[in-house]
């Protein structure tokens, strides 16, 4: 009797461990889905504020085709990436867009009619503030991504991978040369 209540503890105690692990893994998961969510969320916020940049810039700077068409192209990119699950490619459009943006900032410079215009100003204020807050939901992927890899790759967690359909993520690694955001001057 005593060996039959043992089996049934232990077995308790195995199944509560197997249920507690796969809803670690899921939840440590369904964590780092969502942060990267949040990443599209900032990416798509800072791409729809692109239009009315390039249409303010386009009243001083007509000439500037070049320029404007680059940040039009990036803009799509973005969007298109933030549709896919494909980190890389979020990063690699996030880095575009911001050197477009770079580009398009460097164009204002050379207008003090533009710098000086409210809508401009405001725009670019914006565009400050959503780069704050990709900055942020970058961190906040990676370190769920951290945690979930960490869950991945140790015991014992490791042994309900395949059960809980879990695998290591990818960190959002921003391209060479894109650790700071464009800079916004006034």
């Amino acid at each position: 009797m005593i060996v039959i209540i043992v089996v049934v503890v232990v077995l308790l105690a195995l199944v509560g461990f197997v249920v507690a692990g796969f809803n670690k893994l899921r939840t440590a998961d369904i964590g780092a889905q969502e942060a990267l969510g949040g990443i599209d969320v900032q990416l798509t916020r800072r791409a729809e504020l692109v239009p009315n940049l390039v249409q303010t810039v386009k009243g001083y700077a007509a000439h500037e085709k070049s320029v404007l068409d680059d940040v039009t192209r990036a803009r799509t990119q973005v969007q298109q990436a933030a549709s896919s699950a494909d980190v890389p490619a979020k990063a690699a459009a996030d880095a575009a867009l911001q050197q477009s943006l770079v580009r398009v900032n460097a164009v204002a410079e050379a207008y003090p009619d533009l710098k000086a215009n409210a809508g401009f100003v405001d725009l670019q204020r914006q565009l400050a503030e959503t780069e704050s807050q990709v900055a942020f939901a970058r961190q906040y992927y990676n370190d769920a991504v951290a945690t979930l890899n960490t869950l991945v790759a140790t015991l014992p967690w490791l042994l309900l991978v395949g059960l809980a359909g879990v695998s290591q993520r990818e960190f959002y690694d921003a391209p060479a040369g894109q650790e700071a955001a464009p800079g916004v001057e006034f």
